[in-house]
């Protein structure tokens, strides 16, 4: 339906129940009128950070989607890479506008939206393993006063073995991308085989043919 590459994660809009979110390893995210099937915006994750900051073989595998009602706001997180990319739906023109991108110090595991709009971020770090930003003045802002946040923070801390051991070190993509092979240099050894054994057996037909040719002769001579 437009993805080149595995889908990685889907989200109907809860308040715009026609309306779904699709990412994939294309390195893409997309909105659709599912019900139809019609693409209705396509966001290419690989510009939003600028050339000079993408690497040629970077993947961006949205790994977590997560979306807030209050005020339209989609987060995702991709596979591998220490940001939070925010968005907002224009649910009247059906597309996503890029709104921010949240920097992490280490790799992060997952996020989600609270129903007051704020955004948790759980991330690889011991120390500060929980993340809270909030929406102020169209900008998202860390938050490091909260109550629920510090105590949230010491709960994951005095657990980090478990959440550690379940989260896991590896992508859990890059064994899905499609795989491609450059067989070029194989395929012309095999046919330059095939030629000179198609030569080889012409020169042996060839010297076959005129053997016989000259056993014929010599049987026919006349004798003086």
């Amino acid at each position: 339906m437009g993805h080149r590459e595995f889908v990685s994660k889907i989200l109907v809009i809860p308040n715009c129940p026609d309306l779904l979110l699709s990412a994939s390893g294309d390195s893409t995210l997309r909105l659709w009128e599912y019900k139809s099937g019609e693409e209705m915006h396509c966001c290419e994750l690989s510009t939003l950070c600028g050339p000079e900051a993408t690497k040629p073989d970077q993947k961006y595998t949205v790994s977590r989607i997560t979306y807030c009602c209050q005020g339209g706001y989609v987060a995702i997180l991709c596979d591998s890479i220490p940001t939070v990319y925010i968005f907002q739906l224009n649910a009247t023109a059906q597309q996503l506008v890029y709104k921010q991108q949240v920097s992490l110090k280490h790799r992060g595991w997952d996020i989600a939206f609270e129903e007051t709009g704020a955004l948790w971020i759980l991330q690889e770090d011991k120390e500060a393993p929980l993340l809270l930003y909030r929406a102020c003045d169209g900008q998202w802002k860390a938050v490091t006063d909260d109550r629920g946040l510090q105590k949230m923070s010491k709960y994951i801390q005095d657990n980090w073995t478990v959440f550690e051991g379940s989260v896991g070190a590896e992508s859990y993509y890059s064994n899905l991308y499609k795989a491609s092979f450059d067989n070029m240099d194989e395929y012309l050894q095999r046919k330059e085989e095939r030629l000179q054994q198609q030569k080889k057996k012409r020169q042996d037909l060839q010297r076959g043919s005129n053997g016989q040719a000259k056993k014929k002769m010599k049987t026919e001579e006349p004798s003086l």
